[in-house]
């Protein structure tokens, strides 16, 4: 069982940075892809990122491509999302997510085994 926990969500203005953090229990950590997801009122929940095991490869969705980066500290047991050049339209509550040994398919938030609680990420214009 992984419990998953994100933090660092906030009202920020357009143009600004968040960080959020994903903390996961466990010990095998490093086996779990990891991803982050989002989800505005009245829409699906959407792929934002993701980040094999490893850390060695990443993905993005390319409404954040170039402004997001992901990435994971395996001794810290944490993932991280960093936002940069926040848009109104980045406004949702965001989710991370970790699926054991996944190599592929990672925008499909279906193939994930374990999802935090979420956090609210507000980007005001």
């Amino acid at each position: 069982q992984v419990q998953l926990v994100e933090s660092g969500g906030g009202l920020v203005q357009a143009g600004g940075s968040l960080r959020l953090s994903c903390a996961a229990s466990g010990r095998t950590f490093s086996s779990y892809a990891m991803g982050w997801f989002r989800q505005a009122p009245g829409k699906e929940r959407e792929f934002v990122a993701a980040i094999r095991g490893s850390g060695t490869n990443t993905y993005y969705a390319d409404s954040v491509k170039g402004r997001f980066t992901i990435s994971r500290d395996n001794a810290k047991n944490t993932v991280y999302l960093q936002m940069n050049s926040l848009k109104p339209e980045d406004t949702a509550v965001y989710y991370c997510a970790a699926g054991w040994g996944l190599y592929s398919g990672y925008e499909d938030g279906g193939i994930y085994d374990y999802w935090g609680q979420g956090t609210q990420v507000t980007v005001s214009s």
